[in-house]
């Protein structure tokens, strides 16, 4: 499997930047495995929708806003960077976007020069890579 088999456009307006005030009022996707269907429904209805066999799966990880767009200082080309995780000695886990086309030791530049990151290597099979 490869990450990119899960990449796909998402309008930047369907994108929730807060939480709802009334976090009921969420929207809930129902999948139905056995018959393959979709349902839309909202958070408040999921007492109505839960049987004794289902599983719920909670999502509690928290994302810090830290999507840099930088560029390749020798070739130029644009390079997209999301921080994950701070691993210490200024050395950060990241997903970079077009990871296959950065080769470590490749420098990238942030803010017109305003931060400078080394690309340190791939991490597991290319998804979580390392930024310095």
């Amino acid at each position: 499997m490869r990450t990119e088999d899960f990449d796909f456009e998402l309008p930047q307006e369907l994108i929730a930047q807060t939480p709802l005030k009334d976090r009921s009022a969420s929207r809930l996707l129902v999948v139905n495995r056995k018959e393959g269907t979709y349902e839309d429904h909202h958070f408040s209805d999921i007492v109505d929708l839960l049987r004794p066999d289902d599983i719920i799966v909670r999502n509690n990880t928290r994302v810090i806003p830290a999507r840099l767009f930088g560029v390749k200082e020798v070739t130029g080309a644009h390079v997209e960077v999301l921080l994950l995780r701070d691993t210490g000695n200024d050395v950060w886990e990241t997903l970079v976007g077009n990871a296959k086309v950065v080769k470590p030791g490749t420098v990238i530049d942030f803010g017109d020069g305003l931060l400078k990151a080394e690309f340190v290597e791939y991490g597991e099979a290319g998804v979580k890579d390392s930024l310095r």
